[in-house]
């Protein structure tokens, strides 16, 4: 179903869509957040309503104009405020036949920490690398048990190696934990958030598939805590490392209202 400007109802679907076109015209653009671990994992059946779930995008900053063009001539309202003052680094759009807001990202994400992935686009399609994605979960100091699916159902599904070739680069993520004590702070400890839910909380429809997952989640969550383990570290993080807790190792995302003028 479609309204007069050709958006679709279902997001996974207008997602693909928007990438699709951006596609045809040249654009990086690329699907993150929830809709892309489905993508991911299309055969899981948790988390499968989508009605009014937002659309998270990732694109370049040589992009960002002709993304923002592409929105707006498919029917998407710019919140212009915001634009102008984060425009740079984040993009907002609305949907006004569903009320669906649509967050474009510019070469990075910026929440408790960065993950800098302008040069990781052209890597896999249509979402973000594997490794960015599960990143972007374990970035998360409050972590939820959405982000734990989210995470978890990346890890039943595909290998830890060592490229992103419909894999999950142990590589990629060892150079964030090895280089930045802080992000190693917040990644091992979810990681053990990981270990323990399930362990103690994941009930067999939390990963439901329709058939056994391809990898054994608690497995593969020690697999990757090993080689976080194993890998060298920085100056730079064993410096940081003797300060600890005792300093924020974190920043606390910045929440930003929106209108639509």
């Amino acid at each position: 179903m479609s309204d007069r400007n050709g958006t679709l109802e279902d997001p996974l679907r207008e997602a693909l869509r928007l990438i699709a076109l951006a596609d045809a015209r040249g654009f990086s653009l690329r699907l993150m957040g929830g809709l892309a671990f489905h993508v991911r994992a299309p055969e899981w059946t948790a988390r499968i309503a989508r009605e009014r779930r937002d659309i998270d995008l990732a694109t370049i900053g040589r992009s960002r104009k002709g993304v923002a063009e592409l929105l707006t001539d498919s029917g998407y309202v710019p919140d212009k405020q915001y634009n102008a003052l984060y425009g740079h680094k984040q993009l907002y759009f609305v949907d006004p036949a569903y009320e669906r807001p649509v967050d474009v990202l510019v070469d990075r994400l910026e929440m408790c920490h960065t993950i800098e992935f302008a040069d990781r686009l052209g890597v896999d399609h249509p979402t973000l690398p594997l490794a960015d994605l599960l990143l972007s979960k374990l970035q998360v100091v409050k972590i939820n048990r959405k982000d734990v699916l989210d995470a978890l159902v990346l890890l039943a599904e595909h290998p830890l190696t060592e490229s992103d070739r419909d894999a999950i680069s142990l590589p990629r993520i060892v150079a964030h934990t090895s280089n930045d004590w802080g992000w190693w702070r917040t990644a091992t400890g979810n990681l053990a958030k990981l270990r323990l839910f399930v362990e103690v909380d994941l009930k067999p429809e939390d990963l439901d598939l329709g058939r056994p997952p391809r990898f054994d989640p608690a497995t593969q969550i020690d697999v990757l805590r090993a080689a976080i383990d194993d890998a060298p570290k920085s100056t730079r993080w064993k410096l940081r490392s003797r300060v600890g807790d005792r300093m924020p190792w974190y920043e606390e995302p910045e929440e930003v209202g929106h209108g639509r003028d």
